[in-house]
């Protein structure tokens, strides 16, 4: 083994590079014959990187570190040498290039699909955002906003209305918006506007999420919509119900990366609907917009505030960019469609600001919430108000556990309520309705407030009151996430199921599905663990009544401001914090930007000319 991989592997307790980081530095060395430190701990740190959510390796956040070697420190290079040495390689490449790593005039250092993936998203997102609809119907529309809309003399500026109006127009629309703004209810009318378009012809519309629980949660929410809206029947059976996970929208393949649908065998739709666009990952979000047809319509919704995916990228909140803004005359436009003033902000100079829309006021949490409150305070980074939020008397709707109680026991007897239903034989339905009611959040995996030593503890405490079996791996009520994606069973990372015995007294893992209750073996399951409790993270997608979220024992580069209010908003009738340690200040304090060429590809920097006015 070469000095620098000796370095770079004495690196573990400073970066935690994994055996894959070092056998990628490694097989990046032999390609280029070149076994300089430069070199090969650029390649490990990007793949490192990208495998902790980043989509690219910042060169500049490492240049000029000092680092431990086996014969003492050794100072890095600056960012602009550095940058010189990986450009004279073989095995690094400009944007464009078909070689193992590209680099960027940025300094962003890529693995080489990764680029290639943020940049067919970015070319293909900016080409929705220049292509307006061909033929809008403006009496119809302005008909159709005025009975789906009426006045709400409350709100300054109905943006529920605005976002309508612009989905109607533009072939990319984004709607972000935290809990309780309207999200599905405002898609729900803008699929309604859109067949008042489209005449006789009914449209083609796919439903998705990223998980098989978020999109049981967007089928459930598009059900309810419709009991409401105030349209005809017959206009009313061309509105989907049906949602689908986009694996399965996109026809996953067993053992490949790839889809059924792309580019060549596009997705039969005239429209897509995506919701919890924030899960997304760049790769999977430019696999599914590729394989959009041209002239189909794509909605993204989500909230630009939460976690971002698991996987690489922060898709959601890079397109909606810093500040977006409409143009002048398409703002002119909106007002005389929706009858609203917009606020005079400053005209956008980019396009697809036309695209975006955030939706700013919660129906849910009013002004006297105490969870729209805490969720206001966090997004601004606001640790102590935070805090004395949490220990207010008069907000029912969150509290802050003190020293003394034990959040153990505060989820065996929020869990006590669907076990018993379970042992009075209660129906499948009520089951998963009970267990929703409650659960119990983590930062971290590990330590004495992890997801791991939680669900022992949690068991433990259940068997000692009777409430399930003691002594058997598998027992009635057992909550059961799954940890990796099983293309066959249609079951992914982050589905939650409860193991409950039929009619014949036979046990099945049961998961709630947009098409109904599925029932699986235990023997056939994928990688799982136990969900009493689960982390953040998994949590995206789902909500619950009440939401019990335990912070760790030490600070962590995970605890973060994004990480709290995706905690808090899962809630939507009660949040309750444990915070031994006080970690909750600096987690507010920590706002965390994944590394990535997207948003400068979109909004500025290296975006396309075409993109700006």
């Amino acid at each position: 083994m070469s000095q620098a991989l000796d370095i770079i592997r004495g690196l573990n307790t400073q970066v935690q590079l994994n055996d894959l980081d070092l056998h990628f530095a490694a097989l990046i060395g032999r390609l280029a014959d070149d076994q300089r430190l430069e070199l090969l701990l650029a390649a490990a740190l990007t793949s490192h990187c990208t495998g902790a959510g980043d989509v690219c390796l910042r060169l500049a956040e490492w240049s000029g570190r000092t680092v431990d070697g086996v014969q003492g420190e050794i100072r890095l290079h600056g960012c602009a040498d550095w940058m010189r040495l990986l450009r004279e390689s073989p095995v690094v490449g400009a944007p464009g290039d078909f070689r193992p790593l590209i680099l960027d005039g940025a300094g962003r250092l890529y693995l080489q699909r990764y680029w290639a993936y943020e940049q067919q998203l970015a070319d293909l997102l900016l080409d929705r955002s220049l292509r307006d609809v061909a033929v809008v119907d403006p009496q119809r529309l302005r008909q159709g906003l005025a009975l789906l809309f009426p006045p709400q003399p409350e709100l300054a500026t109905d943006w529920q209305k605005i976002a309508a109006a612009v989905a109607v127009q533009k072939r990319l629309t984004v709607i972000s918006g935290g809990p309780g703004t309207g999200k599905t209810s405002t898609v729900v009318r803008i699929l309604t506007l859109l067949q008042q378009q489209a005449g006789d012809r009914p449209l083609v519309i796919a439903l998705a999420a990223p998980t098989g629980k978020a999109a049981a949660r967007l089928q459930d929410s598009i059900q309810r919509a419709l009991e409401h809206l105030p349209v005809a029947a017959e206009l009313m059976k061309n509105i989907p119900t049906q949602a689908v996970t986009l694996h399965r929208l996109m026809g996953s393949r067993q053992d490949s990366v790839q889809f059924r649908h792309d580019a060549a065998n596009p997705l039969p739709v005239d429209l897509l609907v995506i919701d919890e666009a924030s899960m997304v990952d760049v790769a999977l979000m430019a696999k599914v917009v590729a394989a959009l047809p041209a002239e189909a319509r794509l909605i993204l919704l989500g909230d630009r505030n939460q976690l971002a995916s698991v996987e690489a990228g922060a898709v959601l909140g890079d397109i909606c960019g810093d500040n977006p803004a409409f143009t002048a005359d398409f703002q002119q436009r909106l007002e005389r469609f929706t009858d609203q003033l917009l606020p005079e902000d400053t005209p956008a100079h980019h396009l697809l600001g036309n695209s975006v829309v955030q939706l700013r006021h919660s129906y849910r949490f009013g002004g006297h919430s105490g969870i729209g409150q805490l969720a206001e305070a966090v997004n601004r980074g606001e640790g102590e108000t935070a805090r004395q939020l949490l220990e207010r008397e008069d907000l029912n709707d969150v509290r802050l556990l003190v020293k003394p109680d034990d959040p153990v026991a505060f989820a065996v007897s929020a869990y006590r309520f669907y076990l018993e239903r379970i042992a009075r034989g209660a129906r499948v339905e009520e089951v998963f309705a009970a267990f929703d009611g409650f659960r119990v959040l983590c930062a971290l995996r590990e330590g004495l407030a992890g997801v791991v030593r939680l669900n022992q503890e949690i068991r433990h405490r259940l068997e000692m009151e009777g409430l399930v079996d003691s002594g058997v791996v598998w027992y009635p009520g057992r909550p059961i996430l799954i940890a990796r994606n099983d293309h066959n069973l249609k079951l992914y990372n982050g589905d939650v199921g409860i193991l409950l015995a039929d009619d014949s007294g036979e046990m099945h893992v049961c998961f709630q599905t947009p098409s109904g209750v599925r029932r699986v073996s235990p023997a056939r399951l994928p990688p799982h663990e136990t969900a009493f409790a689960m982390t953040v993270h998994k949590s995206q997608g789902s909500e619950f009544e009440q939401v019990l979220l335990i912070l760790p024992e030490w600070d962590s580069p995970l605890l973060t401001r994004e990480l709290i209010y995706t905690g808090l908003t899962r809630s939507r009738r009660e949040f309750i914090l444990s915070d031994r340690h006080g970690m909750l200040a600096p987690a507010i304090a920590r706002c965390t930007r994944r590394a990535s060429g997207l948003r400068e590809k979109l909004w500025g920097g290296e975006g396309k000319p075409s993109a700006r006015l």
